[in-house]
């Protein structure tokens, strides 16, 4: 099924119910006209990283289900498959039988070593400090061969996920039968994973180096373009990459949005947002919340390095069961980048001001991604953080079909739904965006039109009020949106 201009949820296979077959099921049980597409976190075999680690992309993993069950929910849903282009599991096939036969593997060239990779074999003196890291350590893992050799090879995150090596021929065939093969599975479109960080070379920061980086995206689209799937890079980092990424013509992820909103609805000001939303791209996926952090690098630029301070201070003073330690290392988390909080917990579990939050996000250029957990407004989950001592786990809540069930009765979920309903069946947002002027620094008015299709959204950002107007073509008039 190809993209459509509907909200996409974005879940692992075993957070709304247990595995595939009851995530179809809640699906069709639960959200008919409100999810449109679906973004099925990694599904794959994995090692670590909450499937970010994949073994291989041929098979589900067992407890997740089968690829008929995937088959079964692209009936319903158009769908979004992740393509680790970085990396792969060092438990995977290919690393194991290189650590086992060294340069007489066939998998060898698939990976950086830093003999290869360095004049000289090592870095020499800046090199490391010039890459761009988001863990506080030399990119490598030591690796130990089965004949007793030991050498550094490229490591970006995680032990458990050693680099690809892009530049190679062996490496290249790899990234074109695996995207390939999803897409002869039902994928519209495959998000490229940790992007930026695929193209290294030396002297520079290994992360989003130019030109390289284009000829890299030109060789994906060129794979899966004979199927009409389309390609999403996936980049955590200043808002000029993904305009860069939008004049080319690829899809982009607006991950400013959050930290922006969160900002206008905490101090009342429209300023920041308005200049956000006159210049960001139009081909685009939007976003408030997503498996990992709310992203704090995103808005670099976009707001003063003040203003990031205060909306940090305010997320931890006026959010919900959220403090400072839980992004620490003592929660496994050395992502200074990110903020872990669900997004309704960041609004103070506060109902006007999240389905403020979500009316402003399905009004923006773009399409709608709504995180499962965003989905069902949920909380902070203290347990499982604490359980696990991983600070990324307090938004990724695993939702029983009963707790689902239950959750569905508050109104500020019916108020939600109602909007997203609206969102996905309005004509007028397949037309032209325009932001009017309002005269004041605390309101906001977004208008969607296509032929007689008009709807109005009028916000006041600093009491959390709305209302939404619609034309409505049966009766010819202008129509209140009622959300109770």
């Amino acid at each position: 099924m190809p993209i459509r201009n509907e909200i996409m949820l974005i879940t692992y296979a075993d957070s709304l119910g247990r595995n595939l077959p009851e995530l179809r099921e809640i699906l069709r049980r639960d959200f008919q006209g409100i999810i449109g597409g679906v973004h099925i976190l990694p599904f794959f075999p994995s090692s670590a990283d909450r499937g970010f680690a994949p073994l291989a992309y041929d098979t589900v993993d067992e407890d997740f289900g089968t690829w008929r069950d995937i088959a079964e929910l692209s009936k319903d849903c158009y769908l979004m498959f992740d393509f680790m282009v970085n990396h792969i599991s060092r438990n995977s096939k290919y690393y194991q039988d290189f650590l086992k036969r060294g340069d007489n593997s066939a998998y060898a060239d698939l990976f950086i070593r830093y003999r290869d990779f360095w004049p000289g074999g090592e870095p020499g003196p800046g090199d490391i400090e010039r890459i761009y890291k988001r863990k506080p350590r030399a990119p490598y893992v030591e690796a130990k061969f089965a004949d007793g050799t030991r050498e550094k090879i490229w490591c970006t995150f995680a032990e458990e996920q050693i680099d690809l090596n892009l530049s190679t021929e062996t490496t290249r065939q790899f990234v074109a039968e695996n995207l390939r093969g999803l897409s002869r599975k039902g994928a519209a479109i495959i998000r490229l994973d940790a992007f930026a960080y695929a193209v290294k070379k030396p002297g520079t920061s290994c992360f989003f180096v130019e030109p390289e980086v284009w000829e890299l995206l030109d060789f994906t689209r060129s794979v899966l373009s004979p199927y009409g799937v389309a390609i999403l890079p996936e980049i955590h980092e200043h808002y000029s990459m993904q305009l860069k990424l939008a004049e080319k013509g690829y899809w982009v992820y607006d991950f400013a949005l959050p930290m922006l909103l969160l900002y206008s609805l905490y101090s009342g000001s429209n300023q920041r947002l308005i200049h956000w939303l006159q210049i960001c791209p139009r081909k685009q996926f939007t976003t408030l919340d997503t498996h990992d952090g709310i992203g704090v690098v995103d808005v670099a630029g976009l707001l003063s390095d003040e203003e990031i301070a205060q909306t940090q201070e305010y997320l931890f003073s006026r959010g919900a069961n959220v403090k400072k330690i839980y992004n620490t290392i003592a929660y496994n988390n050395l992502d200074v980048y990110q903020i872990n909080c669900t997004y309704y917990s960041a609004l103070g579990n506060n109902d006007d001001a999240y389905l403020l939050a979500r009316a402003i996000q399905f009004f923006a250029p773009g399409i709608p991604q709504v995180y499962y957990v965003g989905l069902l407004a949920g909380e902070n989950d203290i347990k499982l953080l604490e359980e696990t001592k991983i600070g990324r786990n307090i938004n990724r809540h695993y939702y029983t079909k009963e707790e689902i069930a239950a959750n569905l009765k508050r109104p500020v979920l019916q108020k939600l739904f109602a909007l997203m309903r609206f969102r996905n069946s309005y004509p007028a947002f397949d037309g032209i965006f325009q932001l009017l002027d309002t005269g004041d620094e605390h309101s906001l008015e977004i208008s969607w039109r296509k032929e007689k299709y008009e709807t109005l959204l009028t916000a006041d950002l600093q009491t959390h009020e709305y209302r939404i107007t619609y034309f409505d073509s049966e009766s010819g008039k202008y129509c209140e949106l009622d959300i109770l």
